[in-house]
């Protein structure tokens, strides 16, 4: 059974905003999105743009690659 594309992004993003050492909030004002549109990011509840996967993937430093890694 395949993943839900949106919760494996949204672990992605997660994991990389924990690693980054970033909340929630820091994560939003770097790539100019609000915290709770981030929050539902990561709980899988939004189907994301690329243009915002790229601003995340850019604030984050990694490529938009790395936040959809492991969707199939």
């Amino acid at each position: 059974m395949n993943r839900d594309p949106k919760t494996t992004l949204g672990e992605n993003i997660w994991r990389l905003r924990k690693n980054a050492g970033w909340s929630q909030e820091e994560l939003a004002e770097a790539c100019g999105l609000h915290r709770t549109y981030i929050g539902a990011i990561e709980r899988g509840e939004r189907n994301v743009s690329l243009q915002n996967i790229v601003e995340i993937a850019r604030a984050l430093g990694v490529t938009a690659s790395d936040l959809v890694e492991g969707i199939s």
